[in-house]
Formats: structure tokens, sequence, C-alpha cells
């Protein structure tokens, strides 16, 4: 009798959730159900008894992923999910170190740095090397301390050949030294503690492949090299208990590979683990044809791809509406008014997507929206755990938890002000580095024996100034953490913190108050829901969680966000705005071919977000970063055929008041070049009329290029040329000595 699980699959999801004990590559297309077969495959694992839930392990990327994988195992089998190993890299590792804390060289309540609590670590490190952060921007030296991990390297292991690399490594090096000090780990560093661990720890490695039959990844794209050499380690390619991995993944979906993801493990992957079986998914239950066709006649443009065709059974669907603005004003004035018609068509405006390749684009469209009346929201806002006054409260948490922790305690030794000045921590700092101590051994050594425990209590913690108030205070919450449940501990620390007070009193604090409310809240249904209810575990859940969107309720709104936000959503109907050259694809990634790429690839998961409408806009001009940019439509509008789009006619005269160019573009509207499709960006002058954006022109060195831009007037001006052999470059045109092409 065939299994309920098995019901209404295609003959692809059905042989891939079914394969034998073997390691296999899924090759899973956009809206192609991958959720559906990974979640089934689990649960079809251990309905026919080939896995208990504690044999199998299985990553993801976000915690919201993670949830709604348990969620679905638990509406398709009665199984207890609470103790399977599922969630993310991060997450995973975290739950490893902590329960072999000590062979990890950690302390049991070791705390997570977030990223910004990693770069005030970093600054105040540099602050007292008296780095010069002119210099070695902070930033610039997280991403070196993060990338040298990501690629499974102690500051030891990193060769550097110039002299600026050597001031990185060094800073790495006090870096290591002071987390060590502190008991603290970056995001970064519990990947790579992790691997370490079992890497050296064979009792452990071995331990962990025994339990683990089965390893599943999802978003296998997005990996790097880190994370595939820890799931290689894991999995023990070629001993004895050599798990089943079960990797899905999409390598057009790779776009982030300036977070370190490698499209090259997918290969790698088929190698190292000798994957005779590829399974692809193709069938897409999103789209409708057009829309697929479009992506995928894109996408073949791109060499380095293992290959999949995108294919539905929903119908062709209406073409992709392509409208070229005459500039930036004029694009969101044609956005607003498709979607008030699509919204008065019935269709909800938080089923409506504004796209767009970078933030900088949204303030016109924005402005536009805001006239219109029409709500937005902007998709990625700020985050629950990051907000301001829940990191203060998770600072005073992690004080009582770990009072080594030296970023916690500067963050709220005087928030709410309590007389501590800069020169009072000054002081303390002082006294730390002579004692080669944290601050806190610090305080405690400048209060001396002001501090009677016995009698202590977070009331008479106020009536003490200064840090000798702030001791008590933390030793009281301290003394009472022990014998209290986690949500009354957090009430706890926010009424004697002075936080409750301070934004009673503040004003506009009300939405502040209703978040320190919601963190009690969260801490309840932590408690509900975890293993592990303690102190430590509820800030490592607070860490891992700080980067999860957390969405808001309320009012029917448009969603506007950038095209890599809009991954792994989907709606009815998508705008992708901004399709200029230079800007889509950006210009950073116009000279390299990985680059040019990786901007396809994010092309082709814009287009995919869109169920029933897309439509594609770009302007002749638009305003960026203070300056007028005169542009050429995107190299991608241009490699989808003419038969998947509707060139849309501008809907005004030139001569009217609405969309309109501050300068005459007559020629370049002509009906004829609207239905055909061609460029319309041909006829806009270039200094003294000679040249013209669009223009062809050729370069006795450079070869075959295209005018995209220009600045200056008369011997000043210059040319911006797209060269197909050189790449982009400005020519000062007195001596450029280019010729029509």
């Amino acid at each position: 009798m065939t299994s309920p699980l098995l019901a209404g699959l295609n003959a692809q999801q059905l042989e891939a959730i079914t394969l034998p004990h073997q390691s296999v590559l899924v090759l899973a297309g956009a809206g192609s159900g991958k959720t559906r077969v990974l979640t089934t495959r689990i649960a079809y694992l251990i309905q026919s008894n080939q896995a208990s839930p504690y044999s199998i392990l299985a990553v993801t990327f976000t915690n919201k992923a993670a949830k709604e994988m348990l969620t679905r195992i638990n509406a398709m089998l009665p199984v207890n999910t609470r103790g399977m190993w599922v969630g993310t890299f991060h997450g995973l590792c975290n739950r490893l170190l902590r329960a072999h804390y000590q062979e990890a060289g950690l302390p049991q309540s070791f705390q997570i740095l977030d990223t910004a609590d990693q770069l005030a670590m970093i600054k105040r490190i540099m602050k007292r090397l008296s780095v010069d952060d002119k210099r070695f921007p902070p930033r610039q030296i997280q991403w070196f301390i993060n990338h040298a991990k990501e690629a499974g390297q102690r500051a030891a292991d990193v060769i550097v050949d110039d002299p600026f690399s050597r001031h990185l490594l060094e800073f790495y090096l006090a870096y290591e030294q002071q987390c060590n000090r502190e008991g603290v780990a970056d995001f970064a560093e519990l990947l790579l503690r992790s691997y370490e661990l079992l890497n050296r720890n064979e009792i452990l490695r071995d331990h962990y492949r025994e339990r683990f039959d089965h390893i599943l990844v999802d978003e296998f794209q997005d990996t790097n090299r880190l994370q595939y050499n820890w799931l290689k380690l894991l999995a023990g390619v070629g001993t004895a208990h050599a798990a089943a991995v079960f990797v899905v993944g999409d390598d057009d979906q790779s776009i982030y590979a300036f977070r370190g993801a490698d499209t090259g493990n997918m290969k790698d992957f088929e190698r190292d683990f000798a994957i005779s079986t590829i399974i692809k998914l193709e069938q897409n239950y999103r789209s409708h044809g057009n829309i697929l066709s479009a992506a995928n006649t894109l996408i073949e443009n791109n060499e380095q791809r293992l290959g999949k065709n995108l294919w539905t059974a929903e119908g062709e669907g209406e073409p992709i509406r392509v409208y070229r603005a005459f500039n930036d004003t004029d694009e969101a004035s044609y956005i607003v008014d498709e979607i008030r018609a699509l919204h008065a068509d019935g269709v909800m405006l938080s089923d409506i997507a504004l796209l767009y390749r970078s933030n900088a684009q949204s303030r016109v469209l924005e402005h536009s929206l805001f006239n219109a009346s029409l709500p937005y929201r902007v998709y990625g806002g700020m985050r629950f755990f990051e907000r301001m006054e829940i990191k203060h409260a998770l600072a005073y948490l992690r004080l009582v938890a770990n009072p080594e922790d030296d970023n916690a305690l500067l963050r709220i030794i005087n928030f709410p002000a309590r007389g501590i000045g800069a020169r009072s921590l000054e002081h303390l700092q002082d006294v730390a580095r002579q004692q080669n101590s944290s601050l806190w051994e610090a305080a405690l050594l400048q209060c001396g024996d002001e501090i009677n425990l016995d009698t202590a209590t977070a009331s008479n913690a106020k009536s003490k100034k200064g840090i000798t108030g702030f001791v008590i205070l933390i030793q009281t919450l301290r003394r009472d953490w022990e014998h209290m449940p986690l949500p009354q501990i957090i009430e706890r620390v926010l009424l004697h913190s002075g936080l409750l007070s301070h934004y009673t009193t503040e004003r506009e604090g009300a939405d502040r108050l209703e978040n320190l409310h919601e963190l009690v809240n969260a801490a309840i249904s932590f408690v509900h829901e975890a293993e592990d209810d303690s102190l430590p575990a509820f800030l490592a859940h607070a860490s891992l969680e700080a980067g999860e969107h957390q969405a808001g309720g309320g009012q029917d709104a448009l969603q506007l966000m950038t095209v890599h936000a809009a991954k792994g959503l989907e709606f009815h109907s998508v705008f992708l705005s901004g399709l200029e050259e230079g800007l889509f694809p950006h210009d950073n990634s116009l000279n390299e071919i990985k680059g040019l790429e990786e901007e396809r690839r994010l092309m082709y998961v814009a287009i995919t977000r869109a169920r029933r409408r897309l439509y594609f806009t770009f302007a002749q001009s638009r305003m960026l970063h203070g300056q007028t940019r005169y542009n050429i439509a995107s190299r991608f509008v241009e490699e989808i055929p003419k038969s998947f789009l509707k060139w849309i006619k501008p809907s005004r005269d030139i001569s009217g008041s609405g969309r309109m160019s501050s300068y005459d573009m007559g020629a370049a509207f002509s009906t004829a070049s609207v239905a055909s499709g061609e460029k319309l960006f041909k006829r806009t002058p270039v200094a003294d009329g000679q040249w013209h954006i669009g223009q062809a022109v050729t370069h006795a060195k450079f070869g075959e290029g295209v005018i995209l831009n220009y600045e200056g007037s008369g011997s000043e001006a210059r040319v911006q040329v797209n060269f197909a052999r050189a790449g982009t470059k400005w020519l000062m045109l007195e001596y450029a000595k280019l010729t029509p092409g």
C-alpha cells in the first residue's frame, strides 16, 4: 500500500524521496517544491523505519526555515521532534559546543557575539592598541577575521605578503586572545571551533558519525568552504559509518558570493561523494510559462552551471511588460499607476513586490508611493533582537550569565545613567589593562570593602553611586538568577536595571516598552519549546535569531525590497525597477566573468519571484548619489527573446507635465522603436552633440564599445564606454580618438 506521504508527488519528487541509503544531489529549481521534498524525505525515512528521528541531521540557513521544517514533519508524522538535530549551521554547531564545551576549550556559559557585538569588540581592541581607524577601518578588520575563519584559518594559519595585511593579521591574533580570555564566540567561531573539535577528537567524531545515518542539507548552493568541509567531516566519506548525504540546491540561485558562498561546492560534492544520481526538479508550481521561459533563456548565458529547464503545466500566461522611462520620476509614476490598477482588480498590495538592485534606488519610489497614498513596507527593517532597547536588556542578561563579558558591561554600565562618566570608565579600563583582567574584575577590585553581598539588594543598589551601585546590582541579579525561572529573572532585570522606568519617561518610549515586555513573552515561549531553558541557552537563541526578519502585522501594504532580500519569497505581481547597464548588472561586476554571472543569477531570482505578472522598468536618466547618470537598458533585457516581452508605450506626450525629463528626448521615443523593442537611448547628446548615449564606438587600443555615460563639457568632457574586451572605462573626449562603431 502506497504511503499517504507520497500522494500527489511528481515522478522526480517521488524518486528523490524514496531513494535508498545513498548520497544524492537534488537540483531544485525555483518553485519546484524543494521544501516539500526535503521534509517528506525525512518523514519517509522515519515512517519506513530506515532511520530514527535521532539519527537524522538536517541543516538549513535560517531559523525560520528550520522551524517550518519541524512543523511540516510534525504535521506528517506523530513524532516528537524536540530532540531532533534540525537547525542552521550556527545553531547546530552551538548545540555541539554546548554539549562538549570542555573538549572545545570554552567556558560552560560561553556567550555568542552577534555582528554588532563583534564590531564593538574590534573597536575596543583598536582603541587599546591605538590603531588608526582611518587606515584600518573596523569593518575591514571584521571582514578579514571572518573571511579567514570561514576559510578554516586561525591567525597562525594565515599567510600574508604585504605590510597592510600583516597588520590585519596581528589584529586577528589580538582579537583571538581577547575572545578566549572573555569566553565568547562570534558566528564564524562557532563553525570553526566545531570543525576543529571533530577533526582532532576521534572519539567524538566517531560518535557522531555512528549517530547520524542521514544528513540532509537545504540551500546547498549557499554553503561556504568551511561549512562544506564540516559536512564532509561529519559524513565520514569512505568510512564504515558514512552517512547518506541528501543535498538540495540550485546553482542558478547562488547569489551570496559576498558572504562566502561557493558554487563550486556542488561540483566538489559530486566528486567527493562519488555521486551517481542527480535528480532535477524542473516542474515549477509557482509561475506562468512566459515568466519561466524568460528565466530559462536568460540563465543559459551562464557557462558555469549544472543545467536544468523549468516548466509548468499552468499555461503561458501574460508576457512580461517592459517600460522605458524618461527618468526615475517617470519610472516611479508608471509603477504607481500599475499598482493602483492591479489593486483595483483585486490583487492585495501585500502580494505585490517592488524590487531594486540597490537601496539607493528606493528614495524616488518611496516618495511617489507616499504622494499616491499607497501604503508600503520596506522589507528587512530593524529586527526584534537588534532593536536598541532589546540589545540593552540582553546585555544585562549576558552580564548576569557571564560577568567576564566586557562588551556587555561597556554597553550598560552607565545606561540608564548612574553617574559613571568617561573618566571613571577610562580608569576602570586602565586597571583592567594593568591587572590583565576583565573589566568586571577591575570593578570588584575598585569597590573593595564597599560591597557586602549579605545585605545587598537590588533596591539598595540604587542608593550607591557609580560603579559600586552597578556592581551590587549585577551581583544581586546573579544571586537571584540561581533560583528563578527564566521569564522571572528577565522581568527582574528589566525592573531593577532601570530600563522600564527609563523608557516610561522617555518621549515616544511606548513602543520600546512594548518590545521589552515582548522579550518576557519570548522567554516564556522559549521555556515551552526548548530542551534547555537556561539563561545561557536563551541568550544563544537570541543571538542566533538576531538575523531573522520579524514580519510586521497590520495594514495591507506593498512590499519594497532589494532583489537579494526577495530570495525565497513569491508574489502575484513583481516590478523589477532600474534595469540599466551599470545598475543591474552592477558596475562592479562588469569586468569579471564570475561577477557578471552572479548578477545574472540575481536577475534569475528576481524573475522567478513572480507568479502571474512581471514588469521590467528602466530609466534613461537617474539621480543616484547626488548625480544624474544617463543609461542604456540592461543587457539582461536584451538577453530575453522579444516574444516573451510586451513593450509599453509612454502614456503621456513629452510635452505633458507628468512623467517628463527636464530635457528634450523627442525622437528617442518614436512609436516605431517602442513597437519593435529597439533600444531608445540613442539620441541623448554628449558634449557638443557629436556623440550620444548608446552609440557604438571604436577605440584604437580598447576595440569596440558602447557609450554609457558622460560628464563635463568642452575640454573637460569625458565619456564612459563599455568595451567588449577591456570593460568599462572613462575617457577624455579631447584625447580619446573615438570613431563611430
